[in-house]
């Protein structure tokens, strides 16, 4: 791997975008430590002290519980990226930009920035009203004040990742939240070793759980690789002179279809009634059961998230994945699965093939979200890096990889991947 870094540095085209990624995401984390004006700090600590806006603090690298002018990271950007994807199975408009190739496709970025700046303001201008408590001048000028510079941090995040993904290596975007989330394993390596030395947590457990880590880390990196290869055979066909088709290839179909999709629309839905029960009192008997029972180790929130998890990842994997699209163009191009006639009985076996595998794709994504709560209980060790930030770290890395391994196949240079 050493050889092949060196390797890589050596290339000029490539060593100019490896320096570009990286400048660009040291921008980043100056960035998440550039405080929002008119916010006192100390009142924070005591505002953002539970665990609910933990995962929007992973993401946004520890800007999110600081209130920096990036604390809402680029969840605006994901969030409408999701809405837009979806819309194409409903929206004639949107699903006519997605197959009128370059063109539609850049409509519709420009359609989703637009989507990230509102989305942004709206979630700005909740976040400020939330923060008053917190403000020096708690009237309309200062929330307004906060809501602006919060969404143009959240503005600056985007184009910062378009030009990553434009000029470096990888994808900008999935890039800054690999940063934010690695930024904080120092501190939170440290927080543990720190409890072992002072006697806190027993050397031990820790060192079962290092392994644990390491067992899960292989079995994600596993799942994210795994697909199912269904066979297809193109038949001969005459044009003129010369003869076309005849060649077999297969469909690939990723056991984890919806990648983390599933996890943060889970999340989001189970955090919006935790944030509405903070505005009411935590005195009232009905505001105090719910809380209690939303808490992110409690048996009816952890039932309620791994649900949520399976039903959306079947409907992610359907809205990404048409069975039926695949199945005409492959009728189109003279494509079909051997034993199965083209069309709709080439759609139905893929339909049952993906039901299938996208159940186990939902049950790892299960495991992984709830494994962090799991542990916590077990160990009562207070974890830091939980599952979702682990199977976005390691899908970020995974692709990351990759693009550099073609820069280096295409120059002959030996890659990661033997």
């Amino acid at each position: 791997m050493l050889s092949s870094i060196s390797g890589a540095w050596k290339i000029p085209e490539l060593r100019k975008k490896l320096i570009f990624t990286i400048a660009m995401l040291f921008v980043f984390r100056i960035g998440a430590h550039i405080p929002v004006p008119g916010i006192d700090a100390e009142v924070i600590k005591n505002l953002f002290g539970g665990e609910i806006f933990g995962f929007m603090d992973i993401i946004s690298g520890g800007s999110f519980k600081k209130v920096t002018v990036l604390a809402m990271g680029i969840i605006p950007y994901i969030n409408a990226s999701i809405i837009i994807q979806l819309l194409t199975m409903v929206v004639p408009y949107f699903e006519k930009l997605s197959k009128e190739g370059p063109e539609g496709r850049k409509k519709m970025v420009q359609i989703t920035r637009y989507g990230t700046v509102l989305l942004g303001f709206a979630q700005a201008i909740v976040m400020s009203f939330y923060l008053r408590s917190a403000m020096t001048q708690p009237n309309l000028f200062g929330v307004f004040t906060v809501a602006i510079t919060m969404t143009a941090g959240t503005v600056f995040l985007m184009w910062l990742g378009e030009q990553i993904t434009e000029k470096g290596i990888g994808n900008g975007i999935s890039l800054i939240i690999f940063a934010g989330i690695v930024a904080r394993l120092p501190s939170s390596f440290y927080a543990l070793f720190s409890g072992a030395q002072l006697g806190e947590i027993n050397f031990i457990l820790l060192i079962v759980f290092a392994a644990i880590a390491l067992l899960v880390i292989a079995g994600v990196v596993t799942v994210q690789e795994a697909q199912r290869r269904i066979p297809v055979q193109y038949a001969k066909r005459i044009v003129g002179r010369k003869m076309y088709g005849g060649q077999s290839t297969h469909i690939p179909m990723k056991i984890n279809q919806a990648g983390v999709i599933p996890i943060i629309f889970a999340m989001a839905i189970l955090t919006f009634p935790t944030v509405f029960l903070n505005f009411f009192s935590a005195t009232n008997p009905v505001v105090a059961f719910l809380t209690n029972i939303l808490g992110y180790q409690h048996p009816v929130y952890m039932t309620l998230y791994a649900l949520l998890i399976l039903v959306f990842t079947y409907f992610y994997t359907a809205a990404t994945f048409n069975v039926n699209d695949v199945a005409e163009n492959l009728q189109k191009h003279g494509g079909f699965i051997p034993g199965l006639r083209p069309g709709k009985p080439t759609a139905q076996y893929m339909d049952k093939v993906l039901s299938r595998i996208t159940f186990a794709g939902g049950v790892f994504l299960m495991l992984i979200a709830l494994l962090p709560s799991i542990a916590m209980g077990i160990t009562g060790l207070n974890l830091y890096f939980g599952g979702t930030s682990l199977l976005i770290a390691v899908g970020v890395a995974l692709d990351t990889m990759k693009q550099i391994e073609s820069h280096l196949l295409m120059r002959h240079y030996q890659g990661f991947m033997k």
